[in-house]
């Protein structure tokens, strides 16, 4: 008896315990439904308070842009807002449109030639996550849209001319892997930007002076390299006693413009063209010419026919009592580098105004310094530039950036030299 007792006591307890089991999460999901209900039953009524058909409709999270905002332009603002999105939250939400807006407003704080911040940028993105894991993924862009926000980053800093470093592509890999997208835009531009960095045979200081006079200094060496002998002259309108503008004028002439120059008939005149436009990276800078109508008479003799010493055809043996070839032209004149065939250039200047008075007188600063031929020779202004029309033809009236000179008339101007 007390054994059969012991087991009904036993096997009442286990259908106890099961039951309480059955019943115990739907008193939990019971409990938690209600809990919910009232949860949502404030909100509901919160709304409701607040603003009637505004407050029932669901509330997204607003993203704020904050380069917009910023009221101080440097380079520390612009990397303590990318520091301060890193450490907002872990899982950093919104990233790519942070970057975008990061990307617009780089001109603003002035870093958009900066590697630094480019690195700075690449660092939000998440470690690890956006790394193929099979060929599929690798080839159809797996993320898409975190990809293409690196790659127009690398494409901005392309446009800029900012070269990466290996540094960036240790950041590539540790975000996409060695078969991303982006570490085939980074490949590409490591092997095409090396190339062409130092290809310009006129290199330029990084980053181009803000002066305008070193700009001006820049742009008359590079177009003087023509002849090695040139020689850059900074001038002093004040130094002229009538002079009305009081600005510089960076004047090059060679030793054989000069020569030129003596041996130029007294009864033609000499012409001021411009202005033409010479871009020294970013910057334009205005420049004009003393120069010449050509001379059609030597002209004339270097278009002769000359004998083609190359041509084996034509070989001639002084031998067996022949008499030895005749060179001809052999003690012609060599047409200069500054001769063409439309006119002669004597000396190219950029000054601080473009104005006709600082035209005039880079003239007699010129016939001060070793040119006194210029005083018995008539100097014109003759604005024959079709440079700025030919950009307008490209670029459009729009588009076209203003003069700081006078160049509406194609005509020549009886403003004669004193």
């Amino acid at each position: 008896m007390i054994r059969k007792l012991h087991c009904i006591l036993r096997l009442n307890s286990t259908i106890t315990q099961s039951i309480y089991k059955q019943r115990a999460p739907t008193l939990h999901c019971r409990n938690y439904a209600t809990n919910e209900a009232n949860e949502n039953h404030k909100n509901d009524s919160s709304n409701t308070k607040r603003g009637g058909a505004a407050g029932s409709s669901k509330n997204l999270p607003s993203i704020r842009n904050p380069f917009a905002a910023a009221h101080e332009k440097t380079k520390n603002s612009y990397l303590t807002m990318v520091e301060i999105f890193e450490e907002r939250d872990v899982h950093r939400r919104n990233h790519v449109e942070f970057i975008y807006a990061a990307l617009k407003h780089m001109p603003d704080f002035g870093v958009e030639h900066d590697l630094e911040v480019y690195k700075a940028l690449i660092n939000v993105m998440p470690k690890g996550k956006f790394i193929p894991t099979n060929l599929f993924q690798a080839e159809f862009m797996h993320y898409p849209k975190q990809q293409q926000c690196i790659i127009d980053l690398l494409e901005q800093m392309e446009d800029y001319g900012v070269m990466p470093d290996y540094e960036m592509e240790a950041m590539l890999l540790n975000v996409f892997g060695n078969k991303g997208h982006p570490l085939r835009k980074y490949w590409r531009m490591m092997y095409w930007m090396p190339k062409f960095k130092n290809l310009s045979p006129w290199p330029l200081p990084d980053p181009v002076p803000d002066d305008t006079l070193e700009i001006a200094k820049l742009a008359v060496e590079r177009m003087c390299t023509v002849d090695l002998r040139s020689k850059i002259d900074v001038f002093e309108t004040s130094e002229i006693k009538d002079a009305l503008d009081d600005t510089w004028i960076v004047s090059g002439m060679s030793p054989e413009q000069s020569k030129l120059m003596r041996e130029h008939s007294r009864q033609k005149a000499l012409y001021i063209e411009g202005p033409f436009n010479i871009w020294i990276r970013n910057r334009r800078i205005n420049y004009f010419t003393l120069r010449a109508d050509a001379d059609p008479e030597f002209l004339a003799q270097l278009d002769k026919p000359q004998v083609d010493e190359d041509d084996v055809t034509q070989i001639g043996v002084p031998l067996f009592g022949r008499a030895p070839p005749r060179r001809h032209n052999q003690l012609g004149k060599v047409r200069s580098v500054h001769q063409q065939d439309d006119g002669t250039i004597f000396a190219i200047c950029a000054t601080g105004t473009s104005t006709k008075d600082s035209l005039l007188s880079w003239i007699r600063l010129l016939e001060a310094h070793g040119n006194a031929s210029l005083g018995e020779i008539p100097v014109l202004f003759r604005f024959t530039s079709t440079v700025p029309a030919k950009a307008e033809q490209i670029e459009g009236p729009s588009n076209l950036p203003a003069h700081s000179s006078d160049t509406s008339s194609n005509k020549e101007h009886p403003d004669s030299k004193p």
